[in-house]
């Protein structure tokens, strides 16, 4: 039983809906955040840096914790009281500012807190789908999810340009506290039992936390994926931090061709979330991880090469594999890991990427200022490509 099972599963339709209706309203905070502290508090570019780093830091603070809690407790009263949490620090954001009590320390306690329960919130549901849909119905769950995640990056920037237009900003960011309260509904609903965790005779938040990077790096497999994981996300740091940089200096491209191209890439990854379960289905789970890598590697390969906006859009052509490797991963890591580490394992994944990411930044920030943005971009393009590499050492008996 795969997509048309799922599809009259009441169970997963109510986590499903959940998710769909928190992801638009979380891309409206994600973008409506930032422009509160542009248009209403008139924030400098240091205290623009100081917002977006409060999120990074409460998440590598408390990514491995979160972890550990999630493997110690049931997982779907944690994505309850996620969604519930999310709603009451969102919605501190319009309340102060009709008080006229918002401040810049507001808006990044805002930020950070509501990082480390979306964490907490995303962990707990990856963890969380096994015990809720049968072990063949992995894939097509993990598509499901995807794809409203897709759908939410799509849509999500022209409904809040929409929002703040009609409503301004902090009113704007309502609406992603209550898609919180709606999300906590939904899973509140759901009806089918929890098997309790495996709980330690003696608690140990220090030993746990071991215990789950142990098992992320003594199987083969998830060593090869975290290999990857780590690398690739050094190497997208450059490009995430000079992207922008060099459409706009380098290639003289306006802000709203950007967008344009942007928006492109947005289209492919929804239709990426569209057909992963299928072409893994097809394929086979080790040559769709092999197959999206290097998709994903050679478009990136295309951005340096640009001296225009053809090239620099065929690129977003990338991001129709993001999806099928992210899937195919997350539905691998769900299949191999006992159910009372995956907490635990599935953070330490995050904390690889959203830890390595800033690195990455600003590795490719000091290069380019030595040698040049275009070469700084082509350097991490290439280093992203060769992550692939890491797949190679995966035992593919074991993936079939």
């Amino acid at each position: 039983m795969r997509a048309k099972g799922l599809l009259r599963d009441p169970d997963f339709l109510k986590l499903w809906t959940g998710q769909a209706i928190s992801q638009v309203g979380s891309s409206i905070t994600g973008i409506g955040l930032p422009l509160v502290a542009v248009l209403v508090l008139h924030a400098s570019p240091l205290e623009m840096g100081m917002l977006g780093g409060a999120s990074a830091a409460s998440v590598l603070l408390f990514g491995l914790f979160a972890g550990a809690w999630v493997d110690r407790l049931r997982r779907r009263p944690i994505l309850i009281a996620a969604d519930l949490g999310r709603a009451v620090v969102v919605g501190s954001v319009p309340v102060a500012a009709v008080l006229h009590r918002l401040t810049m320390t507001h808006l990044c306690v805002v930020a950070a807190a509501g990082a480390m329960l979306s964490v907490l919130f995303d962990i707990s549901y990856e963890a969380y789908l096994p015990s809720l849909v049968e072990s063949d119905e992995l894939v097509a769950g993990n598509s499901k999810l995807a794809l409203t995640q897709s759908f939410a990056e799509l849509a999500g920037p022209g409904l809040t340009g929409i929002l703040v237009q009609v409503m301004t900003a902090p009113i704007a960011i309502l609406f992603d506290a209550i898609s919180y309260v709606c999300s906590a509904g939904s899973v509140w609903m759901i009806g089918k039992p929890e098997r309790p965790p495996v709980r330690h005779a003696e608690p140990d938040m220090g030993r746990e936390i071991r215990e789950g990077l142990r098992a992320s790096w003594r199987d083969p497999v998830l060593r090869a994926l975290g290999a990857r994981a780590a690398c690739s996300a050094f190497f997208l740091g450059f490009g995430g931090s000079l992207y922008f940089l060099f459409a706009v200096r380098e290639l003289g491209l306006s802000a709203a061709m950007v967008g344009v191209i942007i928006s492109v890439g947005g289209a492919f990854n929804l239709a990426g979330a569209w057909i992963a379960e299928r072409v893994t289905l097809r394929f086979g789970v080790g040559r769709s991880l092999i197959g999206s890598s290097l998709l994903t590697g050679v478009a990136a390969l295309l951005v340096p090469l640009a001296h225009g906006p053809v090239m620099l859009t065929l690129a977003q052509l990338g991001d129709l594999g993001w999806p099928v490797y992210n899937i195919t991963e997350l539905t691998l890591r769900q299949k191999i890991v006992p159910g009372h580490l995956l907490g635990r394992v599935n953070s330490a994944m995050h904390l690889l990427v959203r830890g390595i990411l800033p690195l990455g930044a600003l590795a490719g920030g000091a290069l380019a200022q030595a040698i040049g943005v275009r070469s700084a971009v082509a350097v991490g393009a290439v280093g992203f490509l060769l992550s692939s590499a890491t797949l190679l050492r995966i035992p593919m008996r074991r993936l079939r």
